[in-house]
């Protein structure tokens, strides 16, 4: 009879041990979050979708060429409650998008903010991560 008192702790215990990998999540350090960059652009893909939705937006550069920002964004539910749904962004629309930079220099980063070309904007502070 003693030894069923140990079952319940036990059982929780394994049960956390097999549910904590779900729980993992990469790590920012590939972005600079002591700096932000802020670009104008078209999007070019928007793939909403998880573990992470991505905006790819076209950018103009010094040079007269394109430079094809991909900005990291949050996983769907948190998108949702910032109203970004799969139909907010589409090929063509205009948006100017503020990211804390990639650390190797590549185009793109972790979004700050988002803003569309008619005004609205989203805002990664509100995200409930």
């Amino acid at each position: 009879m003693t030894n069923l008192k140990w079952i319940a702790p036990l059982a929780a215990a394994m049960a956390f041990g097999v549910a904590s990998p779900a729980l993992s999540h990469h790590s920012h350090a590939m972005f600079d979050h002591t700096r932000e960059t802020t670009v104008t652009g078209t999007v070019k893909e928007f793939v909403f979708r998880n573990p992470h939705v991505y905006l790819y937006v076209e950018v103009k550069n010094d040079a007269g060429g394109v430079a094809t920002y991909s900005v990291e964004m949050s996983n769907i539910p948190n998108m949702i409650r910032q109203g970004i749904t799969q139909s907010t962004f589409k090929a063509g629309d205009v948006v100017t998008v503020t990211v804390h930079p990639l650390r190797d220099g590549r185009p793109g980063g972790d979004y700050s903010t988002l803003t569309t070309a008619d005004g609205k904007t989203f805002d990664r502070e509100s995200d409930a991560q």
